[in-house]
C-alpha cells in the first residue's frame, strides 16, 4: 500500500505524546511539514491541501504531536534565526 505525502511527513517529523498538555498549533504544523518538504526535496501542498489530509489523520483540537527529526531542527533555526 502506497503512503502519502502527508503520511510519510507524520511518520518522519512528528510523533505522539499524549501525556503533554501541549502539542503543535496549525501555523507550527504547517511549517514543520513546509521543512520537511524542503529537507526531502518535496513539492509542498497547499495549505487548504494540507489540512483537508490532515483532517482525516489527526485531531485538529488537541493533536499530540510533538516535532522530531531533520525537519525539526530546520523549522525551529529558520523560525529564530537568533538561535544560530
Amino acid at each position: 500500500m502506497a503512503h502519502s505525502q502527508f503520511d510519510i511527513f507524520l511518520n518522519e517529523a512528528t510523533y505522539p505524546d499524549q501525556a503533554s498538555d501541549s502539542s503543535l498549533d496549525r501555523d507550527r504544523l504547517y511549517g514543520l511539514y513546509t521543512s520537511w518538504c524542503l529537507i526531502n526535496e518535496q513539492q509542498p501542498g497547499t495549505e487548504s491541501s494540507f489540512w483537508a489530509a490532515m483532517k482525516h489523520r489527526i485531531s485538529p483540537r488537541r493533536n499530540g504531536l510533538r516535532m522530531k527529526g531533520p525537519a525539526a531542527a530546520d523549522y525551529i533555526l529558520t523560525s529564530y534565526p537568533g538561535l544560530v
